[in-house]
Formats: C-alpha cells, structure tokens, sequence
C-alpha cells in the first residue's frame, strides 16, 4: 500500500512527538559531552526510546482511521493485505 498520512490531525500529533523525541536526544547527547551520570544518561535515553513508541503509536492510529478504514471496502484479499502489512511491520526486530 502507497497511502499517505493525509490527516493534518495525525501529521500535527506525530511532528509534535518527533519534536519531544529530538529533545530528549538532544539532551542525551549534551549529558554524553558533559560527562553525566551513566544512569542519568540512561533514564534520558529511555524517554528517547518512548517518545519514539509513541510517534509509531500516533502514526498508526492515523493509518488505520484515515487508510485502512477507508479502504477496507476492497476485496478480502486487499483487506487481508492490509492486515498483513500491519502485522508484518511490527513482527520485525527493530
């Protein structure tokens, strides 16, 4: 599937977490340089890694409601690969 996110709702939500998800970095990289506390980097890097969960969270909530919704009237075979695709995404290791 080629769908876009269109949704200005989910594109403004997900830019904003991309947004949070920089500035933990960026502050994780700035602890490095500063040579701070091992487990103070950690628990940064860790905001870093949910902020993140959370931009793949928004964005497929965007792709369901504003793709596979509105295309799930297809064949079962283009549903089924809608699903598979979806499936498949989150069954790779990261």
């Amino acid at each position: 599937m080629t769908n876009k996110l269109d949704n200005n709702q989910f594109k403004k939500e997900a830019l904003n977490r991309v947004r949070i998800a920089e500035g933990h970095l960026k502050k994780v990289e700035s602890m490095l340089s500063g040579g701070a506390y091992c487990l103070d980097v950690i628990h940064q890097s860790r905001a870093v890694q949910a902020a993140l969960k959370k931009v793949d969270e928004v964005v497929l909530h965007g792709h369901l409601h504003s793709c596979v919704l509105k295309d799930m009237h297809g064949s079962r075979s283009q549903n089924e690969e809608m699903v598979s695709e979806i499936v498949d995404l989150f069954s790779k290791k990261a």
